[in-house]
Parts: structure tokens; C-alpha cells; sequence
């Protein structure tokens, strides 16, 4: 990162100009602008015929969380990995399914895919950011079948600030530890003729942060940003909405949005000694690692309810992402891992310390995606005597694409960590592929209402053509992939506040497209049942509890799993059994008690039985942490058990609020080893590898507490404290070696709402 002054001075002109913009249209109160939901609230959970949640802006405002891992871990059945501490790379798992880079969940915006190639490479370097939304969605049940390419993992659905049926105005600014500063502003306004009502909404959303991480003693001219290991990220959209008066409702919106980040950041962990004795260190071999990104997106939506039982919407979409990631990958030649385990007799250790004369050896990962399609979908009501029918259907024509245009750079370093001479390597020379996915994907569900049941039986299927061009080894490759699933939801509303539901449904996840083209992997197959109730008692309490299981015929995972290699495959694991309980239950102890103040609590608890159910195939790959899996091996990083428990005190104008988190502990790999060991060599001659991603993940327990305090009825101030008392603990042993999760860390700020 270059500076924070320039932007600054930038984003406080456009705080500045925005909020004095003439605003002269007239309000019309009558003018409805719904937003794009696929669950549309709490209460539509209740008919879901699968487990799901819905997080609404309160609940994302209420800890001050900019962080999705944060946020999803208040959900049950949602697992996390924490890689940076400030959740710019997320790493999401439900039920089992692999976390890695959230490429098996299906990311969406608004109900547009949001992976940066969703199908030639889903791993989710770019994934909106949870500060600015107004909303989060999480399906894990038999519903997603409306939802692909991947329907093993789940689906997490973003809901950006929508925009109001009347002007307004918001703004929140906040300031931080490690000089973090975070600005959200939007302001918007309609207009009404006779051609109908106009409404635009105007968003800036903008967080930079030093970094709680110190680099170990870079010299002045050593980087761009010596010493640093924070980030910065802004966030400009535009929305534009039109609902002509005609006799139908008809709503056209265009979403154009922005999201540009420039981080310090780093694969590179620490050896388990460093780690103990100065978890937030950072050696001076990562002091050039920086990745910058910039993602551009362009959303055009067209609406019609032709009847009352009719609705139809056209969405055409089109991102496009570029990210270049500077960052060592190698020391001497060693893997990052093995060197930090000790290889060599701790020489290469010493060189990342900058201890001992080297070669750091890094690597410009430089990738372009673009992803664009058109996605139909109606809905329709109608009756069969006196069984009631909702059918939908969805038809989505989508292409994507990655270039991977890639070079390593050598940094050779005298015994003090100076850098002496710089072997610079011909841009493309590492890797320049084109890989590229052409996909047709169709769906039909319908809601079968017979008396208080109600059956949803859905098929989803997808044709999918895979090119690949490997312009530097002169190499051309295609493939195809046809697959067809399905699921069958019930409810049963026994009597009022009371539901039962339960789900069968067959998920699916394509492999990559180098695996596909090579033609040497499988894709995913998965069957999984689950059971349930919701329940809404006079008293306030509310619950879900559901029980779930998960048989996955050919699990894939990435071969490299954070490691330094060079490939970008998928390896099959092969079958996996996960089982688990899931529990949330919410009440406020004041109100149902008639106290004059109120204590709301919600727990989320989860317990997951996640296993390898076979000797791992993936074994002989050095890269992957799957490796050397046996039969009954716990999958990595997916504890047995998680909570979070949410508490509060409000009265009038203020309030307080908790969140204690608990992780239980896991291992770091397939192995299932508490020593930093991978099982390397190859399948016929395999060897153990010294390597620190393996090793055990301890048990934790964080704590956050909120107070925010209203001095009029659209001006509040906030403090924030995360991890209350300081746990230092390990987070991750990916992408390479033990890293930490964030400190304590404060936040003081206000928003306001201007009409």
C-alpha cells in the first residue's frame, strides 16, 4: 500500500459532495422497492422446506463486524478458517464440505454469482465484504437444488443496501485500533412522472487498517510499504431503479459497483517456537508480499408480476476481477512449510529470519477473470383442485473465464536479511493459461401444498464445457460435463408455531477444469438427509433444531491446499460420512419476564461428526493436507463441536451485547497428527515430510462486546471491543505455518440516519 493520505482526502471530498447533492425530487411513499432475496426474511424461514438463516442489518450492526467469518460463525452448521484476521480471504465450510477458499459454497450478491470465474475457478479471492450489506442469507438444505454449479456446500447470499422508498440518508464512520478507520455512506432519493417513478442510491463504503502483524526490521527503501501489514479497501456503487405506472408491476434496476483492495499480506506463518514466543511477528523475508484486486460488476435486473400468480425476472450480469498477489513462495528452493519445520537444519529458517544469506524465491501471481451470463426465473401460482402449487423454474446461460499470467522473482540476501541482487524472470514465464467454461443450467421446483404439508420436489441439471489454452507449453484441451440432480423438501405446520421439515436431495461439485481436461478426475457426488423443527412459543422462545447426514461418494479437494506448488487441480479424496446435530434458539428473558428492560440471548451450537471413510486417495501429494488420510480420519479443520452465544442488555436509548465464540479443536490435516509432519514422496513410495501446515488447531474461546447509546432517535454512537481479553491462539496452519488470529482490538464511531 502506497498511502492512506490520498485516499482519505478522497474519500472525505465524496463523503462531503454526496451528502450536499441538491436533492429535489418529491417523495411518494406508495413507491415499493423490494430487493432481490432468495429467502426474503426471518419469518420466510418457516416455510423453507430445508435448514437456512437469515441475518438482517441489525444483527450484522449490532457487533460492528466487518468480517463474514465473524458473522457465519453465529450460524449453525457453518464452519470457518480464519487466514488474515480481518476475513479478506474467506474460508467457508457447511457440513464437511472442504472450506478451502469457500469454492464449494455458492457465493452470490443479490442472487448473482460473486465467484470470480464460479465455474474455471471458483476459489473465492474476491468475496463481498459483510460491512456494507444490509443483509446475509445461508441455505443448507434440500432448497439450494435452485442454486449451482456446486450443491454440496450450501449457499451464502449477500444483500447489498437496497434502495429505501423514500429519501434518506446514512452515514457511519468509525475509528479503530492499529489506526483503522471504516466509512459507509449512501444517500438516495425518487422522483415521479408520468412515466413512472425514478430512484437512485449513491454508496461509498471504505476500511483501512495498519495491521496488527509487525515485520521484522525492513529497511526504509526495502518496499513500498516497509513495515506494514494492513490493508485498504474501497467500495463505490450505484443503483438506478425505474417502475413504470402501468397496470403490472414492472421494476428495471442496474447495479454498477466497484471493490478495490491493496493488502500487505502474506502466506507465510511462523515456526511453532516463533509462534509461541511472538505470535504477531512477521519475518522479513515476507516484506515485499502484497496482493492488490479490483473487482468491477454490472447487474441489470428486469422485474414483471404479469399477474397476480405470475412473477418473472430477466437479471444480465457481467464481473470482472483482477488480482496480482507478490508473495514468496519458496526460500532456497524449500517449501515455505518444510523450511519453517526445520529443514536443512533450521539454515532455511534463518533466511526467512533474514539470519543466514539466501535466495528468497517469489512469485507474481498474477490472474484476470470475467464472469457473465443471463438468468431467467418465474414463478408460478396455481391450484389442482385443492392442492396448492408454486412452480419454479430458472434457466441461466453463463460463461467465466481465468489467466493465470504468472513469473517468479529471486531475492538474494546477505547474513543480515539486506537484499543484495534481484533475478528477475520473464513475465508468463511461471504460467500463462487461459482456462475457460462455457455452462447451461436449468431447474424446476414446485411447492406442493396438500392441507398443512407441504412437498417440494426440485431437479436441477447443468451441461458444461471446459477449454483450456496453455499458451506457454503450446497446448490445447476441452471437456465436457453433463450432470443431472435432485432433492424433495417437506414441511409440516402441525399447528401454529410449530414446524416439521426434513429434506433428500443428491449435491453435486465439478472438478477444475485442468482435472476435467486431463480427464483423471471424477466430480463430487453427495446424499443427504435431514430432519428438523421450528418452533415459536407464545413466550418468545424460538428454535430450530435439525438433524442432518452427509455421504459424499468422491470428495474433491485442491491439490495444493495453500502450498507452494504450482498447480491448480482438484484431488479426490473419496467417500466421506458427516453427521451432526445442529441447534439455535433465541429469547428475551426482559419481555417474556414484563421487565422494563430487555435481555435478549441466542445460542448457535453445532456438532459435527466428519470423517474420512476410506484410506485417502489424495495420499502421495505433498501439497495437499489430505494426504495421507485413513479410514475414520476427521476431516481438516472441521471441529466436532462449535458455539456462540449472544447476550444483551437494552433499555431505552442504550444497550450492551456479548458474543462468546467457542471452536473446539481440529486437526490441520487429513493425518490427523498433533506434530508438523505431511505425508509426502508418492503413492507407491510415500514419506513423511517435515511441513508446519500439519499439526492441531487448538481450542478457543473469543469474546466481543458492543455499546452503542442513541442520543436522538437517528444519531448513535457505538464502541466495539473484539476478543475482549486478548486470547492469542492459532488459527490456521494454512496457507503456510501457524498464524494468529486478531488481538484485542477497539472501535469507537457513530452513524447517522439523515432524511
Amino acid at each position: 500500500m502506497r498511502t492512506y493520505r490520498i485516499s482519505q482526502k478522497t474519500i472525505l471530498a465524496a463523503l462531503v459532495a454526496s451528502l450536499s447533492a441538491p436533492l429535489a425530487w418529491a417523495d411518494d411513499d406508495s413507491v415499493q422497492l423490494p430487493d432481490f432475496s432468495v429467502l426474503g426474511s426471518k419469518e420466510a424461514i418457516n416455510s423453507m422446506p430445508g435448514s437456512a438463516a437469515y441475518l438482517d442489518l441489525e444483527d450484522i450492526r449490532r457487533q460492528g463486524y466487518d468480517d463474514i467469518h465473524r458473522l457465519l460463525s453465529t450460524v449453525p452448521g457453518v464452519y470457518v478458517r480464519e487466514e488474515d484476521g480481518y476475513g479478506l480471504f474467506p474460508n467457508i465450510s457447511l457440513r464437511g464440505a472442504d472450506s478451502g477458499r469457500s469454492s464449494k459454497v455458492t457465493l452470490m450478491e443479490d442472487g448473482v454469482l460473486m465467484a470470480p470465474a464460479p465455474y474455471a475457478a471458483p476459489a473465492a479471492y474476491y468475496s463481498p465484504t459483510a460491512g456494507r450489506m444490509s443483509g446475509l442469507e445461508v441455505i443448507k438444505g434440500s432448497s439450494q437444488v435452485r442454486f449451482g454449479p456446486r450443491t454440496t456446500g450450501g449457499v451464502v447470499n449477500y444483500l447489498s443496501t437496497q434502495i429505501p422508498i423514500a429519501h434518506e440518508a446514512y452515514l457511519r464512520t468509525a475509528f479503530g485500533s492499529d489506526n483503522e478507520i471504516r466509512n459507509q455512506l449512501w444517500t438516495s432519493n425518487h422522483a415521479s412522472n408520468e412515466a413512472g417513478h425514478f430512484a437512485y442510491l449513491v454508496e461509498l463504503y471504505h476500511r483501512q487498517v495498519d495491521g496488527f502483524k509487525d515485520i521484522d526490521g525492513p529497511s526504509s527503501d526495502a518496499g513500498p510499504d516497509a513495515g506494514n501489514s494492513g490493508f485498504r479497501r474501497i467500495e463505490p456503487m450505484v443503483k438506478l431503479a425505474w417502475i413504470p405506472k402501468t397496470q403490472t408491476q414492472q421494476k428495471l434496476e442496474l447495479t454498477l459497483g466497484q471493490s478495490e483492495t491493496d493488502a500487505d499480506e502474506t502466506y507465510l506463518g511462523l515456526s511453532t517456537a516463533d509462534f509461541k514466543a511472538t505470535p504477531f511477528r512477521r519475518y522479513v523475508a515476507s516484506q515485499f508480499d502484497n496482493i492488490r484486486t479490483q473487482q468491477k460488476r454490472a447487474i441489470l435486473r428486469y422485474s414483471v408480476a404479469a399477474t397476480d400468480n405470475f412473477e418473472f425476472s430477466a437479471t444480465a450480469y457481467r464481473t470482472d476481477f483482477r488480482r496480482n498477489w507478490d508473495k514468496i513462495r519458496r526460500v532456497n528452493g524449500v517449501a515455505l512449510g518444510q523450511a519453517l519445520a526445520g529443514s536443512n537444519d533450521g539454515a532455511d529458517l534463518a533466511t526467512l529470519r533474514g539470519e543466514a544469506a539466501g535466495t528468497w524465491d517469489y512469485r507474481d501471481n498474477n490472474r484476470k477473470y470475467y464472469a457473465q451470463g443471463l438468468d431467467l426465473q418465474s414463478s408460478l401460482r396455481f391450484n389442482t383442485g385443492e392442492i396448492a402449487h408454486t412452480l419454479r423454474t430458472g434457466l441461466r446461460s453463463h460463461e467465466d473465464q481465468v489467466h493465470r499470467f504468472q513469473h517468479d522473482t529471486n531475492y538474494n540476501v546477505d547474513a543480515t536479511g539486506q537484499v543484495s541482487s534481484i533475478d528477475l524472470n520473464a513475465p508468463g514465464s511461471q504460467a500463462n493459461r487461459i482456462r475457460s467454461a462455457e455452462a447451461l443450467s436449468l431447474y424446476v421446483e414446485d411447492a406442493i401444498k396438500i392441507g398443512k404439508l407441504t412437498l417440494t420436489p426440485g431437479i436441477r441439471h447443468e451441461q458444461i464445457d471446459y477449454a483450456e489454452n496453455d499458451i506457454k507449453n503450446s497446448r490445447q484441451r476441452a471437456a465436457d460435463a453433463s450432470y443431472t440432480t435432485g432433492g424433495l423438501g417437506v414441511t409440516y405446520a402441525s399447528r401454529p408455531g410449530l414446524n416439521l421439515f426434513g429434506g433428500l436431495y443428491q449435491g453435486f461439485s465439478p472438478p477444475s477444469p485442468g482435472s476435467a481436461v486431463a480427464g483423471d478426475t471424477q466430480e463430487e457426488k453427495s446424499l443427504s438427509l435431514e430432519l428438523g423443527l421450528r418452533s415459536r412459543a407464545d413466550s418468545g422462545l424460538i428454535q430450530e433444531v435439525v438433524a442432518f447426514t452427509t455421504k459424499f461418494d468422491n470428495l474433491l479437494v485442491p491439490d495444493n491446499a495453500g502450498a507452494s506448488g504450482t498447480a491448480d487441480e482438484t484431488l479426490p479424496v473419496g467417500k466421506v460420512d458427516v453427521y451432526g446435530l445442529e441447534w439455535a434458539v433465541s429469547y428475551d428473558l426482559g419481555a417474556a419476564k414484563g421487565w422494563t428492560y430487555n435481555v435478549p440471548v441466542s445460542l448457535a451450537a453445532t456438532y459435527t461428526h466428519a470423517r474420512i471413510a476410506n484410506d485417502s486417495r489424495a495420499s502421495g501429494d505433498a501439497e495437499s493436507i489430505f494426504s495421507g488420510g485413513f479410514d475414520d480420519a476427521r476431516l481438516p479443520y472441521v471441529p466436532d463441536f462449535q458455539m456462540s452465544l449472544n447476550a444483551g442488555l437494552e433499555r431505552g436509548n442504550w444497550s450492551l451485547s456479548s458474543r462468546v465464540l467457542y471452536m473446539d479443536e481440529s486437526f490441520a490435516t487429513a493425518m490427523n497428527t498433533e506434530t508438523e509432519v505431511i505425508l509426502g514422496g508418492t503413492a507407491a513410495a510415500p514419506v513423511l515430510v517435515p511441513d508446519a501446515r500439519g499439526g492441531k488447531i487448538e481450542s478457543h474461546v473469543l469474546v466481543d462486546l458492543t455499546a452503542r447509546y442513541a442520543l436522538t432517535q437517528n444519531f448513535k454512537v457505538f464502541a466495539n471491543v473484539f476478543n475482549l481479553f486478548d486470547r492469542e491462539y492459532t488459527a490456521s496452519r494454512l496457507p503456510e505455518g501457524p498464524r494468529p488470529g486478531a488481538p484485542r482490538s477497539m472501535l469507537v464511531g457513530f452513524e447517522a440516519n439523515i432524511f
